[in-house]
């Protein structure tokens, strides 16, 4: 754990200026103090916008600068989101290749150990069951392998009709 808290912090220190300041931004954007915040500005345009508090209304009613504003925002909001998001999921993409890796070593230490225990067994003349299961985990696992089992599944799936 301690080395997943210290690969993050590594991580959260190497992001650059603009990687931080749309971090900011979404996360901002993504509280309650923002929704907040839109919430008072609409009312208060709205109100300043009626002539009702003796001031001249500066955007009367449809609101034309308030749409353009609230259109600009929403561009640039989508903007910082999707900068964050492609961060994130570099992000996730390597996480997602040292998980890879380390469940490709682990297949491979366990083949292995299953191949040495077989071998004492053998060299112990301790009765081989001829269990087909177990032949079949000391094989190797190739990555190549189940790639391909993945690819056809997913075609078999993309492929089958739906049940009516």
């Amino acid at each position: 754990m301690r080395t997943i808290l210290r690969l993050r912090k590594k991580a959260a220190r190497q992001r650059g200026i603009q990687d931080r300041i749309a971090d900011f931004i979404t996360a901002f954007s993504g509280s309650m103090r923002f929704l907040w915040l839109h919430v008072f500005w609409f009312a208060a345009w709205v109100t300043l916008n009626t002539g009702r508090l003796g001031i001249a209304p500066f955007d009367p009613f449809p609101y034309g600068l308030l749409t353009m504003i609230v259109s600009l925002e929403a561009i640039f909001l989508a903007t910082f989101v999707l900068v964050s998001q492609n961060r994130l999921s570099r992000e996730a993409d390597f996480r997602a290749d040292l998980d890879l890796h380390i469940g490709l070593l682990t297949e491979h230490e366990l083949t292995r150990s299953l191949r040495m225990l077989d071998a004492i067994k053998t060299s112990w003349e301790i009765a081989n069951d001829a269990d087909a299961e177990l032949a079949e985990l000391e094989q190797e696992t190739l990555p190549e392998d189940v790639l391909a089992e993945l690819e056809r599944l997913q075609q078999r799936a993309a492929h089958k009709l739906p049940e009516s």
